[in-house]
């Protein structure tokens, strides 16, 4: 009688060990598997934290104003000074559409590819590339925003670069403050 006893002693202590285990590695498991849940989402977060900050470089319907005061170059379009619109045209990022506030048959469609600024500006930025007397549009920040909006650049300014890289002097940048 007393080995009975002794023998389901041992099976049951065997028993609460091997649950004991058991548990253990299904916490060690869950808590990797929390880990890679966290890891996914704040990866997923930040990427759509980035991807708002591209968009929101211009958004629909949001306007940005500024004074050009000398005559500039959109995709071989030559448009005067004045003072100009510069808006997104769908919800798309990529097309932007300039316009004269004052002449509205002054304007033009262009596509855009996003850069990053070399520094953050308080107010909206529009830079141009200058060459002689000639200006051509080449990025456009929106208010105190680190993501803006390039152009490629035209054929006639992809020619006037290589005529002053032949003459070794280098095109001046002109940014202007927009509102």
């Amino acid at each position: 009688m007393v080995a009975k006893q002794l023998a389901n002693t041992r099976r049951l202590h065997f028993r609460n060990y091997r649950k004991t285990i058991r548990f253990k590695s299904f916490s060690f498991k869950g808590e990797m598997m929390r880990k890679r849940v966290f890891s996914a989402a704040l990866a997923c977060g930040l990427l759509a934290a980035m991807a708002a900050a591209t968009a929101y470089a211009q958004l629909p319907g949001t306007t940005m104003r500024t004074t050009i005061p000398f005559d500039f170059s959109i995709r071989g379009k030559t448009l005067p000074a004045g003072v100009y619109e510069i808006r997104r045209v769908n919800d798309e990022p990529d097309v932007l559409l300039i316009a004269n506030v004052n002449q509205r048959h002054e304007r033009c469609a262009f596509n855009t590819e996003p850069v990053e600024a070399r520094k953050i500006f308080g107010k909206g930025v529009v830079e141009f590339h200058r060459y002689g007397d000639s200006y051509f549009l080449s990025e456009i920040f929106a208010d105190g925003e680190q993501t803006g909006r390039e152009l490629r650049r035209s054929r006639q300014e992809r020619d006037m670069r290589r005529e002053m890289a032949s003459n070794q002097t280098e095109p001046e940048t002109v940014a202007l403050a927009a509102y």
